[in-house]
């Protein structure tokens, strides 16, 4: 089957991470390694007669997605209720938004452009929900989910302020779903709204089709790059199923990241199921325009805006900047560092070709704490003046992500400083020549022959010494000039 037999719509789950209160109570929205069941209160765990109220920054931050993925933004913030049965929700319903009679999502519409295979894409938005999140299922002492004898309830997360942004199927293939999702992270960290590589602040929905087949759905997905193997997996489940003349059925299935398959949950719910009704205690409210022209006029700089200025200001080529751009952090990192060091290529190269490889995603959340942008930019700045080569600090960059030292500190530690003093040199240049009378008649002879000599000396100090001063000494000895 051809890649236009798939089709795959995401629905994305943010948290918006900056808030500090959740969406509809003063509890903290930074449970991340507190105590379980800590930040709640009687609103978020829905005890009878508490009511909510809306957290203002929330829609604010909504209003600004909306805009940045250049959607419509609702004229009235409706809630509902969405009715389902699961552990992680204390109130047995969750508070929505809902696309039909009688509900409207904050946001309508919109798209998001990429590049794929060196191909301009682009993804429709249907819509973008403001909801709480659900509390969090612990699966303690297991490594697979699938092998837990039991499960445990956290409800901090509970009442968390939610984006649900829904695609329409226009994904074809797993990479281009991993491509579209690089990009909508580089937005949504550019707009400030979520730090995106917390644990569970970016959560997918995958939904995905073969010719022949239902709509299966496969449930929080904790990583972009899982999302592209679960995608790919599920599509050669999928086709392997119809083409041996078997049904593929409407289910809800899970991702096991360890095993890597996906495997049945249970049958997919029907929109109906869900029992949506008006929420009693939030009446709608309405969204001024004047509210909305505010927001407008805080957007920051997005991603396709400072991929132009970043080309522009540094003289850099487009993939280079690309690269950086897909994690804000990194960007952000090489402009610090710029303003320290004006190489500014050999900076970007020396960033995304050497240094990310030592970078997993979750490490790039400390990138700042593992090592300074003026510890890159004194490095790069030791190559330059010949203290080390580009080689040796290429070297240097696991110890330095390690450690957190200062690069010439530990250059001197290991032992990679360059020797470039022709005293501390000369003996040693002595000793080469002493010991190899055939190399020195060569290169008597022969001015190339010089080289060999040259790399001796190389060798004998570990790469350390300066090969223009060893060349310079070589040769006044060659001229008995030592």
């Amino acid at each position: 089957m051809e890649a236009d037999s798939v089709k795959i719509g995401l629905e994305i789950h943010v948290q918006l991470t900056r808030l500090k209160t959740k969406l509809f109570c003063s509890c903290s929205a930074d449970y991340r390694h507190a105590p379980p069941n800590t930040h709640v209160c009687p609103v978020c765990l829905g005890l009878p007669g508490s009511l909510p109220v809306v957290n203002e920054e929330a829609v604010k931050h909504a209003i600004m997605t909306c805009l940045a993925l250049n959607g419509r933004v609702a004229r009235e913030l409706r809630f509902v209720r969405k009715h389902y049965f699961y552990p992680d929700l204390p109130k047995q319903y969750q508070i929505s938004q809902y696309d039909g009679p009688g509900g409207e999502p904050i946001c309508k519409g919109g798209f998001v452009e990429f590049e794929y295979r060196g191909e301009k894409r682009r993804v429709r938005i249907r819509r973008i929900n403001l909801e709480e999140d659900p509390g969090r299922i612990v699966l303690p002492g297991v490594v697979s989910p699938r092998l837990a004898p039991y499960v445990l309830v956290d409800y901090n997360r509970s009442g968390v302020a939610l984006l649900e942004i829904v695609t329409e199927p226009d994904l074809r293939e797993p990479g281009e779903a991993r491509a579209f999702l690089e990009k909508l992270r580089s937005i949504l960290e550019h707009l400030e709204v979520c730090d995106c590589g917390l644990e569970g602040a970016m959560r997918v929905d995958a939904n995905v089709s073969v010719a022949g087949g239902a709509r299966v759905e496969i449930k929080n997905i904790g990583s972009i790059r899982d999302v592209e193997r679960a995608l790919a997996y599920e599509i050669a489940r999928q086709r392997k199923l119809v083409e041996a003349g078997g049904r593929v059925r409407r289910e809800t299935r899970h991702w096991d990241p360890v095993r890597r398959v996906t495997y049945t949950a249970r049958a997919k719910e029907y929109e109906e199921d869900y029992r949506y009704m008006p929420d009693p205690n939030l009446p709608p409210i309405p969204i001024p325009e004047r509210l909305v022209e505010q927001v407008k006029a805080s957007m920051p700089e997005l991603p396709d805006q400072r991929l132009r200025r970043m080309v522009s200001q540094y003289g850099l080529p487009e993939h280079l900047v690309k690269q950086m751009l897909v994690y804000k952090r990194l960007a952000d990192f090489y402009e610090d560092a710029a303003r320290l060091y004006q190489g500014y290529q050999r900076l970007a190269a020396f960033l995304v070709n050497d240094m990310l490889g030592w970078l997993k995603e979750r490490d790039l959340q400390d990138l700042y704490t593992r090592v300074k942008p003026e510890h890159v930019a004194k490095l790069l700045r030791m190559v330059d003046e010949g203290r080390i080569s580009l080689r040796q600090a290429k070297e240097l960059i696991k110890p330095l992500l390690e450690t957190g030292e200062d690069p010439e500190r530990l250059a001197e530690k290991l032992g990679y400083a360059r020797i470039a003093d022709p005293e501390k040199l000369r003996p040693i240049v002595e000793k080469v020549v002493r010991e190899n009378p055939k190399a020195v008649e060569d290169a008597k002879r022969n001015p190339k022959a010089i080289n060999y000599l040259v790399g001796l000396v190389m060798r004998e100090t570990r790469g350390r010494a300066d090969p223009r001063v060893a060349r310079r000494l070589v040769e006044e000895m060659l001229r008995g000039g030592a």
